[in-house]
């Protein structure tokens, strides 16, 4: 592992538990096992840091992404993608993505981050909220209204349909975090959820 890595995973690590603030460069310099001054040889701040974490997790997710021949972010092209997958495959895709999220080290810990810091730190929490509330519901919103428009799914508030989809599973992740033992009680419900979700909104097949 090279040595910006090892900066970056002790960073997450320590942020996760001590959180954003009362961790000092110098203590991460420390958990790497080199001295202050070759940590800015590769970063030039904590800000920097923390910059470099949300592109390492981007990087992830959008690998992760790709392994489900999903693009992740541009719901126009998924749309076309979820047009052509029946219920099972939406199941699948959709509880690969939830033990992604659920098990990735880096959106793990970057959650548990920030669920403390998003009292504190007022531009964190707006970041929390983007992460995981406004980008992902504007993104179902989007792909919804494009299903619908295509006829895969009925004609309803794009935006109810994404709340209704999304929020279930965010309470379902957090629940994780905090009791990972759940986790093999709770996937159950979350494949009965996304089949329900299916058979709710989608259009039934003309015989």
């Amino acid at each position: 592992m090279s040595t910006k890595k090892k900066i970056l995973d002790a960073a997450l690590t320590l942020f996760s538990e001590k959180g954003y603030a009362n961790v000092f460069v110098a203590e991460i310099a420390d958990a790497v096992g080199i001295k202050a001054p070759s940590l800015y040889k590769h970063y030039k701040s904590k800000q920097d840091i923390f910059n470099a974490i949300l592109e390492e997790m981007k990087r992830n997710y959008d690998k992760q992404a790709a392994m489900l021949n999903m693009n992740g972010n541009n719901a126009t092209v998924d749309a076309e993608v979820f047009s052509a997958v029946h219920e099972d495959g939406l199941v699948e895709m959709g509880m690969n993505l939830f033990s992604f999220f659920l098990h990735d080290g880096y959106m793990q810990k970057f959650r548990k981050m920030m669920t403390v810091e998003q009292y504190h730190n007022p531009e964190l929490a707006q970041l929390l909220s983007r992460q995981y509330a406004d980008a992902p519901l504007s993104y179902q919103s989007a792909m919804f209204t494009i299903l619908s428009a295509n006829g895969v799914l009925k004609e309803q508030n794009p935006n109810v349909m994404a709340l209704q989809f999304y929020a279930p599973i965010f309470m379902l992740l957090t629940i994780c975090d905090r009791e990972p033992h759940r986790e093999a009680e709770l996937m159950p419900l979350l494949e009965m959820h996304i089949r329900q979700f299916c058979r709710v909104y989608g259009k039934e097949e003309k015989k």
